[in-house]
């Protein structure tokens, strides 16, 4: 049976140790962590893979809602709050479900089996479909859009955010250039500049500043020039 990764996050404690049996009855659930403030549930969420967030809103530091738009790979996530006023905030912000205190056992077990059934389904490999290693999913705009590798020219780095530029469009989200770097396959993109991650399929002449990809001048870091023609030509 799949396990799911699940994070608590909840000021209140009697809430947490509800939410904690709650979770503990159900098998296909794995209890990581419990915590009561955003800035340690952040900190989890870098380090641990979580499938599944149980959010309060109301916590010190960082509130619920704060958080999760700190996250770039958001979990599917459930609020759990005794306020209402702040669902279509929620909502907006991409959460599964919104649950308010109190809440019994089945409105719970309804929440995560929502949560479950919007995890990524794992692919058959008889499946002539699109593996991860074909697209990446980018959360902009509160949408979610599947970018193809195929179709995607470049990324360009701005502050906190990145825009990709695709074949039809331009996307822009809260993204780290660095972590896209580490996460990109690496025989089909590589980083330019500080600014700037390019396809290989789209590159078609380089010179001492610049790159051009799919008819765009791109300029490239010295330290980066000498890697990408000794990729291009291997």
């Amino acid at each position: 049976m799949r396990k799911y990764n699940v994070l608590i996050a909840d000021d209140e404690f009697l809430a947490r140790k509800l939410i904690q049996e709650y979770v503990q009855k159900i098998e296909s659930l794995n209890l990581v962590d419990c915590c009561s403030d955003g800035l340690k549930a952040m900190e989890i969420l870098m380090n641990e893979k979580i499938d599944i967030l149980l959010l309060d809103i109301q916590m010190p530091d960082l509130t619920g809602l704060e958080l999760l738009k700190t996250i770039e790979n958001q979990p599917a996530t459930i609020l759990t709050t005794a306020y209402s006023e702040y669902a279509v905030d929620a909502f907006e912000l991409g959460v599964v479900d919104y649950l308010l205190k109190p809440f019994d056992f089945p409105r719970f077990l309804q929440a995560i089996n929502k949560a479950i059934d919007m995890r990524p389904k794992e692919i058959s490999a008889a499946e002539p479909t699109q593996t991860p290693s074909d697209y990446i999913m980018v959360k902009a705009d509160y949408k979610l859009y599947k970018v193809n590798f195929c179709d995607l020219l470049f990324i360009e780095g701005q502050h906190e955010y990145v825009t990709f530029h695709t074949k039809t469009k331009r996307i822009t989200a809260l993204y780290s250039l660095k972590n896209l770097e580490d996460t990109l396959p690496k025989d089909k993109f590589v980083r330019v500049h500080k600014s700037y991650i390019v396809a290989f399929d789209y590159v078609e002449d380089i010179d001492k500043t610049t790159v051009t990809v799919a008819g765009n001048k791109i300029s490239i870091g010295a330290s980066y020039r000498d890697e990408l023609i000794e990729k291009l030509n291997n």
